[in-house]
């Protein structure tokens, strides 16, 4: 059985079903049900007795792209865990690169990010370049950051708080830094946070990390580690917009690329490209009225 959830321009979207229902007859797979859901007027469920996944992914973004879009191969609801990246996931910025620009550093430590994140470099190896230019910075100049850049990805506050109210752990993990993810976690709502500490002495920045690097291996073992400890049938869902959250997106029940690198969107299940992250509650059938103002 495979599950597919929509969310698209309505403008003609008749019309596109039935293209896509074409098309995916074509690749041998039966449409068996295509209905707006009723609990939900903007999300088409599309259901099929059998099939490929990625193909079914595919052939839907071709038709309906820009969509917000999961598949799945068993009926979808609110998980028992919710893990996240941070930047560009649950904030709307790369928070190394805005602290880069206080250091002078911005365009050549947004050009490390981007390259990172779209996986032609080395995940430790470019962090430790960033770090690196950031030695000499005063502590201070973080808290002036994060208030006066840092802002949450709308529809944050309220996709965790449901999540939360409705049972669903929620952890945070990112490849940035506790003095940034701390704050923005009590903020969002997150109950955990993981993430990488930037070493201080003597009130400076010294340009070095304190402690190991909170990488794409580790994100992928603070999931599954998370998931052990609710119970062997725990669901997951991951969300994430790079390449270092591509091992994370596999290892959940549900892996979604929120605005994503094209790897990351391609390793997800789904994806989150035309709405909030409100979205990510209307994928997973939770009702307008059960979600909980952050």
């Amino acid at each position: 059985m495979l599950i597919a959830r929509l969310i698209a321009d309505p403008v003609n979207l008749e019309t596109r079903l039935d293209r896509a229902t074409a098309a995916l007859e074509r690749e041998g797979m039966r449409v068996a049900v295509a209905q707006m859901l009723d609990f939900c007027g903007d999300v088409l469920e599309i259901g099929l007795p059998e099939g490929d996944a990625a193909a079914l992914r595919a052939i839907l973004d071709e038709h309906f792209a820009p969509a917000d879009l999961l598949v799945s191969e068993r009926e979808m609801a609110v998980p028992d865990l919710f893990v996240s990246d941070m930047d560009s996931t649950m904030i709307g910025q790369e928070c190394i690169d805005e602290l880069a620009d206080f250091a002078g550093f911005k365009e050549r430590v947004a050009a490390i990010t981007e390259r990172a994140m779209q996986g032609e470099l080395d995940f430790a190896s470019a962090l430790a370049e960033r770090v690196g230019l950031l030695a000499g910075l005063s502590e201070e100049t973080i808290a002036t950051c994060l208030t006066e850049r840092i802002r949450p990805m709308e529809g944050a506050r309220t996709l965790v708080s449901t999540l939360k109210a409705k049972g669903c752990r929620t952890v945070l993990v990112t490849g940035g830094f506790h003095h940034f993810a701390d704050p923005v976690a009590e903020e969002i709502g997150f109950e955990h946070v993981v993430g990488n500490r930037l070493a201080v002495a003597d009130g400076k920045l010294t340009g070095t990390l304190a402690g190991a690097i909170t990488d794409s291996s580790v994100k992928e073992r603070v999931l599954r580690e998370e998931a052990a400890t609710i119970g062997p049938d725990a669901t997951s869902l991951a969300a994430g917009d790079g390449a270092n959250d591509i091992p994370m997106l596999r290892a959940a029940t549900w892996g979604l690329a929120y605005r994503a690198k094209p790897k990351a969107r391609e390793a997800a299940d789904g994806w989150i490209d035309r709405g909030d992250l409100t979205a990510v509650l209307e994928l997973l059938g939770v009702l307008h009225e059960e979600w909980v103002s952050g």
